[in-house]
């Protein structure tokens, strides 16, 4: 794997980390929200989608006048799903707190995790092109 596919996997992998960060942290957001359904994505699926080029879940931009420019649809590879419902509330809302705190703590895990790998890659091509040039 050269150097471009590398960073393209380490890029697509940050990527969908801080999509489902932003879906958890709407699910955080939308606990006291009547018949708010929590969502969710499997992170090693949308992964695979990505580094396939399959890229679902965006919404073409709607145009209004002809001199406006069409946006692509590829608005990220996570296919969102409702979360399975563990104990719902009375008001229709089904966003467990437990479940939600564990998810974004794992998450950010992850993304830090993803963070190392990355700058000790560019710390390892650094310390490379120093030993040539020395």
């Amino acid at each position: 794997m050269n150097i471009a596919q590398n960073v393209s996997v380490y890029s697509q992998a940050l990527n969908l980390r801080i999509q489902r960060h932003q879906v958890l942290a709407s699910n955080i957001a939308n606990a006291d929200t009547p018949n708010y359904q929590a969502r969710d994505f499997d992170f090693a699926d949308a992964m695979h989608k990505a580094m396939g080029g399959q890229m679902t879940g965006g919404l073409d931009l709607n145009r209004t006048a002809a001199a406006h420019l069409a946006g692509g649809g590829n608005g990220g590879a996570a296919n969102l799903q409702y979360r399975q419902v563990i104990q719902g509330a009375v008001d229709g809302n089904t966003v467990d707190m437990d479940v939600e705190r564990a998810a974004i703590g794992e998450n950010a895990l992850q993304y830090q995790i993803l963070t190392q790998l990355i700058s000790n890659k560019f710390q390892g091509l650094r310390n490379a092109m120093a030993s040539t040039n020395g």
